[in-house]
């Protein structure tokens, strides 16, 4: 039997480093696959069976109501809203309040000329800064909803204490300025929610509402032409309609009666959310 010599060839340091690199690699890759069950991440469609997520929304086709995160359906049992399921050309005009920065007397004269009632979530802090503001909102017709006490990411709260502290101080607040009981709507601040959070919500007998149509008018030093609010806000309206817009938007208060025009034109009516849940508030 012939005696064989076993040749090794030299490896150089580049060699040896790459080749450390690949098994590090290939070991890594083998240990994420066994703790996570997949190499590759999931995508899949968010849905009220999430865990917690932000409110989102597909525009599929103009003059169509969007494809939601969850369906009219699934938040139902949450008593929980993003649009009505109509083809009438109705529009629930609703506003978010973080805090007044002037442009509220000039939404209020533009929703008073065109005889339309809102719903507008405030914070706390909009209470206890402008009671007599609240009020005349209030006389004026249009309904207070529950924005939360400090506007926090409300799928973080866990226990029902804490979120309904969220809630009960507003409603606490809103009962000393008025006199009279807060309506029990609540829209989650940023629209982050968890299905938790919703089944909380309905426990404490509130509605929840989220929205059918918004766009980007929160950045008060970026806000947005007169041209691009009209494109989103005609281009996407839409039968049944939940509409989201910020009271401190300077756009928002420069192009509202305006807007509130157009959409008439295109044949549009408005009602509260009252209307939409089939039960008045207090």
């Amino acid at each position: 039997m012939k005696n064989f010599r076993l040749k090794f060839f030299p490896i150089s340091k580049v060699h040896l480093m790459i080749l450390i690199l690949f098994a590090a690699a290939f070991c890594t890759g083998s240990l994420l696959g066994k703790t996570t069950g997949q190499l590759l991440p999931d995508y899949g469609s968010v849905s009220a069976s999430s865990e917690n997520t932000s409110w989102g929304l597909s525009f599929q086709e103009k003059g169509k109501r969007p494809i939601g995160n969850a369906s009219i359906e699934e938040l139902k049992k949450y008593n929980a809203y993003y649009a009505a399921d109509t083809e009438e050309k109705i529009i629930y005009l609703t506003f978010d309040c973080g805090y007044e920065n002037g442009n509220m007397p000039k939404i209020l004269e533009a929703l008073k000329k065109h005889q339309v009632s809102a719903t507008f979530f405030v914070v706390g802090s909009f209470i206890s800064d402008h009671p007599d503001l609240l009020r005349k909102m209030i006389q004026a017709g249009h309904t207070i909803g529950n924005h939360t006490m400090t506007h926090p990411d409300m799928s973080s709260i866990s226990s029902m204490q804490g979120f309904q502290k969220e809630l009960q101080d507003v409603e606490e607040l809103y009962q000393s300025a008025t006199g009279s009981s807060m309506p029990k709507y609540y829209r989650p601040p940023r629209g982050i929610y968890s299905p938790v959070n919703l089944s909380m919500a309905k426990e404490l007998g509130y509605k929840t509402f989220f929205w059918s149509l918004a766009y980007v008018d929160w950045y008060v030093d970026n806000q947005p032409t007169k041209e691009e609010a009209f494109e989103k806000l005609l281009g996407r309206i839409h039968p049944g309609a939940i509409v989201l817009l910020h009271s401190t938007s300077s756009t928002n208060a420069e192009i509202l009666d305006e807007l509130l025009t157009k959409w008439e034109e295109m044949g549009y009516t408005f009602k509260g959310l009252d209307e939409l849940v089939g039960q008045p508030q207090a």
